[in-house]
């Protein structure tokens, strides 16, 4: 018999835990409160485990569901409800449900609601409280059961699975498929399990598909959705064997990702936090943004400069991997006063001459060609100029021609042999000599010279792991979880610090980075025509305000590119680069009026609601129609961005929220240029007149009344 554990109403969610009377096993359901659920006798449906888990020597689950899934286990079958209980402060509440097994292992499932709050957060602790060790070879950080509560049967053809695709300067991409489609349908018998495990293996968490999952009831217009913050290897499954549905997520397991944990007796192990929601209504980018929006305490509490959403600019465009004094000098002398509050240095200010920048990194000795007198006196000009000064380091990566390449005591290894990929190795970043090397190197450098900019860039991954620990997996996990307590490091040793999360651009967009840092290069899309596509798709997955974006500004760049381009950084934060120092008056003109518009948008930047339109994009490479985006700050402030790539309407429309008049307070383009209100069934819309192909041109929308 199912029978209701308990009930809670958390924020616009609600959360329900059911009880099998007869296993003792515990469901969590989440569904947006006020909706009914259908009677559970009305579904052919059996309890899925709030926790998933699987210890090595117990029975795999069957229904030919080796290698595709470790979910329903017999160690999950075997756990037993204990009980549960409520803490609550005045910050938020924890639901936390205890489950055991006879063989003394205890596992805690932790439910977070931050007060006023749109979201979740779920972890789970296993505590083995037995006599003998224990090793685990899958734990999940979350998992829902009940995903089909509102229609009798199956549900058929109104289940959608969304996930977000990501490939090297093609970040973001949305797809969706039904549940038909994936073959998540149960068969006639009940029989044989339906998995779709995806994810990640590698230290490039974001280097194939976010760590991201949203699940559509159309038929009831319902979303569930969820992330996991982890800097390594994860895993999301939508799993299936009645009626119902089931996700869950959290460390990729021993099929996935090679990892095995061994747990002590009176130890325990602490799973990566789940980002979770339920809503009616909105859309997927509704649901997306309301899982975005739980980073948004972290960035509120980040550097006092950052609040503003304060102009970067980045030399690499400029000098491509060979910045010195003498051409930051001149760059100085033309960007200085423009309104950029970073000038940051970026990669090869430490190799040696006739060596390229990408395999120098691991030494970080000042270049004596490029900097002869150091760098005091290039940090003391970016701060004449008003700015502050910034720098790069690929902290955790070593060049093949650095001479730390050489120095394999204190890199990572696999099979026993030095992890080696194209022109890298990588740093033990477990060893302590590793972290004294880096604290002198790295945090000797930013207090030296007083940077309160880096850049941290990773460009390689590690794969399925390392040695080290009871499995390449669990090496993997230790060793990016020591990468990020290095960068706690950095955060203690320089107050205030802004720091930039870049992998290769946007391999490592994932949400406990993001939560450990100001911003983060969006891509490396840094001179293409999709960049406003791929600005616009990470929407979804990052907040805006810590996008950083890049306008890569060319000499023989027409005004209606520059314009293009810098309007591509309205969606994020802005970052400057290119031939600043052969640029015409016109060209310059475009760019400083794109900052003063950028600084009277940033407010909305910061905190808004995104709303996409335009064409249904196919090839990325090939754009073809036309992309709107509306960003909408409270209820009365907006700024509208029309990419046009091929010409296809003489007009194209992005109606405004509020069923309420709205006015035109400024614009950016480039030349003449319209823009116009119209009003369709008392709903306005903000309009533009399309010129040609390939510009940009932006409004900034106020309500009347």
């Amino acid at each position: 018999m199912i029978e209701i554990l308990q009930k809670y109403i958390l924020g616009d969610m609600e959360c329900c835990y059911l009880l099998d009377s007869e296993t003792r096993n515990v469901e969590l359901m989440l569904i947006p409160a006020g909706m009914e659920i259908l009677p559970w006798e009305q579904k052919k449906q059996a309890v899925d485990s709030l926790i998933q888990v699987k210890k090595t020597g117990d029975t795999y689950p069957g229904g030919y569901a080796g290698g595709n899934t470790m979910r329903q286990s017999v160690t999950t079958a075997l756990l037993t409800f204990d009980e549960q209980h409520v803490e609550e402060n005045e910050q938020q509440i924890a639901v936390h449900t205890w489950m055991n097994d006879s063989e003394g292992c205890r596992v805690r499932h932790c439910l977070v609601w931050p007060k006023g709050s749109r979201h979740l957060e779920c972890y789970t602790e296993f505590i083995n409280e037995g006599a003998d060790a224990v090793c685990l070879e899958m734990l999940s950080s979350f998992s829902l059961g009940g995903i089909t509560p509102f229609t009798a049967g199956d549900a058929y053809d109104s289940l959608l699975v969304h996930r977000i695709r990501s490939v090297w300067s093609m970040e973001g991409r949305l797809e969706s498929r039904t549940m038909e489609e994936l073959q998540l349908e149960p068969s006639w018998a009940g029989h044989a399990v339906r998995s779709e495990r995806f994810g990640q293996a590698g230290s490039m968490p974001v280097n194939h598909y976010f760590p991201w999952l949203v699940i559509e009831d159309s038929r009831n217009d319902v979303f569930w959705g969820a992330q996991i913050m982890h800097n390594a290897s994860w895993q999301m499954e939508v799993y299936r064997k009645d009626d119902g549905v089931a996700v869950s997520g959290g460390l990729a397991d021993r099929e996935f990702g090679h990892w095995m944990k061994n747990i002590s007796p009176k130890e325990s192990f602490t799973t990566p936090v789940a980002i979770l929601s339920v809503a009616k209504g909105n859309g997927v980018d509704g649901i997306a943004q309301r899982m975005t929006s739980a980073l948004e305490t972290y960035v509120d509490a980040g550097p006092a400069c950052e609040q503003e959403l304060p102009i970067v600019f980045n030399e690499y465009c400029t000098t491509w991997g060979c910045p010195s004094h003498e051409n930051i000098k001149g760059i100085l002398d033309v960007v200085k006063n423009r309104g950029f509050s970073y000038f940051v240095i970026d990669c090869g200010w430490y190799k040696k001459e006739g060596i390229p920048w990408d395999i120098m990194m691991g030494d970080y000795d000042i270049s004596k060609e490029l900097f002869p007198e150091g760098l005091d006196q290039t940090v003391q000009m970016i701060k004449d100029a008003n700015m502050k000064a910034g720098i790069w380091f690929e902290i955790e990566n070593v060049g093949e021609a650095a001479s730390q390449y050489q120095n394999t005591e204190h890199l990572l290894k696999r099979d026993g042999k030095v992890l080696t990929t194209t022109m890298r190795r990588f740093f033990d970043m477990r060893d302590p000599w590793v972290e004294e090397y880096l604290t002198d190197k790295v945090i000797g450098t930013l207090l030296k010279y007083g940077f309160e900019y880096m850049k941290v860039d990773y460009n390689d991954t590690i794969g399925i792991g390392c040695d080290g620990a009871e499995s390449l997996g669990e090496g993997l996990r230790q060793n990016m979880s020591a990468s990020l307590a290095f960068i706690e490091k950095v955060k203690r040793s320089v107050p205030e610090i802004v720091l930039e999360n870049c992998a290769s651009g946007g391999h490592r967009l994932e949400p406990l980075m993001m939560s450990r840092m100001s911003m983060a290069s969006f891509s490396d899309a840094h001179e293409c025509e999709e960049i406003p596509v791929i600005a616009a798709n990470l929407h979804r997955v990052i907040l805006p305000r810590q996008s950083q974006i890049w306008a890569v500004i060319r000499k023989e760049d027409s005004l209606k590119r520059v314009a293009y381009s810098v309007a591509n950084t309205f969606l994020g934060r802005m970052c400057i680069s290119g031939d600043v120092m052969a640029l015409n008056e016109e060209q310059w003109g475009i760019i400083d009026s794109g900052i003063a518009f950028y600084k009277k948008i940033a407010d909305i930047i910061k905190k808004g609601t995104t709303f996409f339109y335009g064409t249904r994009l196919g090839s990325y490479r090939h754009l073809k129609g036309w992309q709107g985006i509306l960003r909408v700050s409270g209820q009365n402030r907006a700024y509208a961005l029309f990419h046009i790539f091929t010409k296809e309407e003489d007009v194209v429309r992005i109606p405004l929220p509020n069923q309420k008049k709205w006015r035109i307070m400024d614009s950016y383009s480039y030349g003449a240029y319209e823009v116009f209100m119209e009003e369709n069934e008392g709903e306005s819309q903000i309009c533009y007149r399309v010129r040609e192909e390939k510009e940009a041109v932006a409004v900034i929308l106020e309500q009347v009344g």
